[in-house]
């Protein structure tokens, strides 16, 4: 991984010198004109694309047949890494140089000139590269209507001054520090694609020449390079009165090494080396005061961002304190629920035994109450029988007696009949039984057989 990373940044690197070879050539002064641009209009800033987009504010360019013309601010892919610098013009030897914007590590010195949206003279405040993603500043940058996560909030003090220009009567007295100085002398990248068919765009349109649009172009900045249909924003207002000039736009270029400025301006570059140098004092004050300021904010910003990283520590901590106490009354809630089963099942178990020992005792006490009225069954037949016996052996003993009976009143007869005297035999159908003995014999019972009998 470290090794493929390696050749990458190397194949990088060569491509930033091979380009930097053919662009370093621009960099530096370019056109070269008597007078200076218009103010800096006032626009508003289109939303960004989408993420990786990088905004480059717009610019008064040159051109020989019409004059200054503007070039609208827009939002390019940016190289990985890299930091546009935007151009400038500025006063040297009697003319307005135009100074090539470029590609770069760092933000160089562009002349001190407000583009607004983050460049505010010196540096830029509008995002900051973190490894390979784009962090947005949201105080600054048009981002409310995109999907864009990669963003941070630090307030920037703004410059009201629109002076497009460095140095001169009535330019922006700005210089270069050391850093700058070395930055500008760093290889760099030009201008992409995107910037140069934006500039290539804007010089083909009327409406963006300051002797047509009076330094308020209808087209002050576009979403997107090349695209100066859909999604264009116009200037609110110009930055400032715009003088139209008194020669032509060739008249106004000054060749390399011709001298061409006015006596007047001679005498009053003397009164402006003057106002310059206070100036130039103030401006170092204001520098100071600004960076103080700047520290401070950072210094607050990032007390905010460890006070934003402590409470995220704490609510972290307060969450996993939180599912620590869930998953431990969890535990706990599924311990009593086994438990909670456990007894219901030692319950459940226990209420089966004393079913089955309940339902063995009514068992037994069936089997008891079966033997007991079996037992009772056979006593009463024992005493049904016995009954019986006893009823036999009364039927027997009375029916002996009536034999007995019988017997006694038969040999009665015969000794009656032996001591009376004979006489007369009676009429056998006189002779009658007794009726009382015939009632008898016909009133005495039957004897019972009983069962079985």
């Amino acid at each position: 991984m470290n090794a493929q990373r390696t050749i990458r940044w190397l194949v990088f690197g060569i491509l930033m010198i091979s380009f930097s070879a053919a662009a370093f050539a621009q960099l530096g002064i370019g056109i070269s004109v008597s007078f200076g641009p218009p103010p800096i209009p006032i626009y508003e800033q289109p939303p960004c694309p989408g993420q990786g987009y990088f905004w480059t504010p717009g610019y008064w360019a040159w051109s020989d047949d019409d004059g200054y013309y503007w070039v609208p601010g827009t939002w390019v892919m940016a190289p990985v890494g890299m930091y546009w610098t935007p151009g400038y013009w500025g006063w040297d030897d009697g003319a307005f140089l135009w100074h090539d914007g470029y590609w770069g590590p760092q933000v160089g010195f562009y002349g001190g000139v407000n583009y607004g949206f983050g460049y505010t003279g010196e540096g830029y405040y509008g995002g900051e590269w973190r490894g390979r993603s784009f962090y947005y500043n949201r105080e600054v940058e048009n981002i409310r209507n995109t999907r864009i996560t990669n963003v941070y909030n630090k307030t920037v003090i703004v410059n009201n001054n629109r002076v497009a220009y460095n140095g001169g009567e009535g330019g922006v007295s700005a210089r270069p520090n050391a850093q700058q100085e070395r930055f500008a002398r760093e290889h760099h990248t030009a201008a992409i694609a995107a910037q140069r068919q934006q500039a290539r765009e804007a010089s083909h349109n009327r409406a963006l020449f300051a002797r047509e649009n009076q330094g308020r172009p209808a087209i002050a900045a576009t979403a997107k390079p090349g695209d100066f249909k859909t999604h264009v924003v116009a200037a609110r207002e110009a930055g400032g009165t715009y003088h139209a000039p008194n020669i032509s736009p060739r008249e106004a270029r000054v060749k390399p090494g011709e001298n061409r400025k006015p006596q007047a301006n001679r005498a009053a570059e003397n009164r402006q080396a003057e106002r310059n140098q206070q100036q130039a004092e103030q401006q170092k004050n204001e520098q100071k005061n600004a960076e103080r300021g700047r520290a401070r904010q950072q210094k607050t910003d990032q007390q905010r961002e460890r006070q934003q990283a402590e409470q995220q520590k704490n609510a972290q901590r307060q969450q996993a304190e939180q599912q620590k106490n869930e998953q431990r009354q969890r535990a706990q809630q599924q311990k009593a629920d086994q438990q909670r089963e456990r007894q219901q099942a030692e319950q459940q178990k226990n209420a089966q035994r004393q079913q089955a020992e309940q339902q063995k005792a009514n068992q037994q006490r069936g089997r008891q109450q079966a033997e007991q009225r079996k037992n009772e069954q056979r006593q009463q037949a024992q005493q049904q029988k016995a009954n019986q016996q006893r009823e036999r052996q009364q039927a027997q003993q009375q029916k002996n007696e009536e034999r007995q009976q019988a017997q006694l009143q038969k040999q009665q007869r015969q000794e009656q009949r032996q001591s009376a005297p004979k006489a007369e035999k009676p009429n056998p159908q006189r002779e009658q039984k007794p009726p009382q003995q015939k009632a008898q014999r016909e009133q005495k019972p039957k004897p019972d057989k009983g069962p079985g009998r």
